[in-house]
């Protein structure tokens, strides 16, 4: 057999290392918000409390869209959040998508997504909440698997990290979500 890292293998196929040959440390992590969300990060907030606490380094563009709250919610939320931050309402670099329903299920509104991601070039995508964009099983893998790897998908093509909220239990829970 031939080394598990050959260069004729990698061409059939995806190409593959020896053990001996990958990292044996890993990289520096490259931080979009510092210590709390990972440079072109692919994940799910389950509702902890962390925003001004944490420093984007390099800031930039955000795209988000809001499933649950209509636009004028969304606007008083967002001029809320500027204003105990100390930021100006009127310069916040957020573009909101303004459509009443998002579907990630949808193969006409995953193309629509990424002709946006596209327009806007964020550096973070929102989508809030996960159970508002699709109308698959949340509890089967093989439903959900393709949404997320959608996702993972536009935050590669794109470089632009992906934060998905995700509400693991509301009414009382114990546990954050």
């Amino acid at each position: 057999m031939t080394g598990a890292g050959s260069e004729g293998m990698a061409t059939h196929g995806f190409p593959t290392r020896a053990p001996v040959e990958l990292e044996d440390r890993p990289r520096a992590q490259q931080w979009l918000v510092d210590t709390l969300w990972g440079e072109q990060a692919v994940g799910i907030v389950g509702g902890v409390p962390c925003l001004r606490h944490f420093t984007p380094n390099r800031p930039g563009p955000v795209l988000m869209f809001a499933a649950e709250d209509a636009g004028h919610l969304v606007r008083k939320r967002l001029h809320g959040i500027a204003r105990a931050a100390g930021a100006r309402f009127e310069t916040l670099d957020i573009a909101v998508i303004d459509v009443p329903t998002l579907r990630l299920d949808h193969l006409d509104d995953r193309h629509r997504l990424q002709q946006t991601v596209q327009r806007i070039a964020p550096r973070l995508l929102i989508l809030d909440p996960l159970v508002r964009l699709h109308g698959v099983d949340e509890n089967a893998v093989a439903d959900v698997a393709p949404i997320l790897g959608f996702l993972c998908d536009i935050q590669r093509r794109f470089e632009t990290a992906v934060l998905l909220v995700h509400h693991a239990r509301k009414s009382g829970a114990t546990r954050p979500g």
